[in-house]
């Protein structure tokens, strides 16, 4: 499988392109998902001269398989479970609470450590473009979703750089409109389409948010 992105920056160029059209639309905001998810999106905001701020939605990964997600948990604190997959495997309810728990006290960190006293920006009636670095499974990217119509959007757009075919057909009825730049038949890992795939820091983050003193 060749590489298509040199690094993240490079997918999010390459993403902004064709969501050109919108730039210049009033209250257009992107969000990305922390962490890759927001170095993409900067690159993004940058070229349409929109707002960036952040989305958060964790993976419940299953026991002994953390890279398997049988569910997420978003920003919202609204929590999307695989039932099929969690009876499957005998998810004990007793995980699922601790890991739930977890990953909500993750987000709060995440939130206080990216946006400090800032409140996030309203999304009431804008335009919200969600970004993030890529698709794997597609079940974080639901629940971000998900949580975000609950703030009442006009319109919102997932853009991605590199997710499996048919993830249009999947999560497109929970967004209004989904781009993707690269959809392979044979996927196994987001970080394969990327020559340089480092975990971003928070640092990273805090830096293209603009909390910076």
């Amino acid at each position: 499988m060749s590489v298509i992105f040199r690094d993240r920056a490079d997918a999010g160029r390459q993403l902004a392109q064709p969501l050109r059209p919108f730039r210049g639309t009033r209250d257009l905001l992107v969000l990305g998902i922390p962490r890759g998810g927001v170095v993409v999106a900067a690159e993004v905001a940058r070229a349409l001269g929109a707002p960036l701020d952040l989305w958060c939605s964790h993976k419940i990964g299953a026991p002994h398989n953390p890279e398997l997600a049988i569910g997420s948990v978003a920003v919202t604190g609204d929590v999307q479970i695989d039932t099929g997959l969690v009876a499957a495997l005998g998810v004990s309810r007793a995980y699922l609470e601790a890991a739930i728990g977890r990953e909500r006290s993750e987000i709060a960190r995440r939130l206080a450590c990216y946006c400090g006293a800032r409140r996030m920006l309203q999304i009431t009636g804008k335009l919200v473009v969600l970004v993030d670095d890529g698709i794997a499974t597609g079940s974080t990217t639901r629940a971000a979703l998900q949580s975000l119509r609950t703030q009442n959007p006009a319109q919102v757009i997932l853009a991605v750089p590199v997710a499996p075919a048919g993830i249009e057909a999947r999560l497109g009825p929970a967004a209004d409109k989904v781009i993707v730049i690269h959809s392979p038949g044979s996927f196994h890992a987001v970080g394969e389409f990327y020559e340089k795939f480092d975990q971003t820091t928070d640092e990273e983050v805090i830096r293209l948010l603009g909390n910076v003193d």
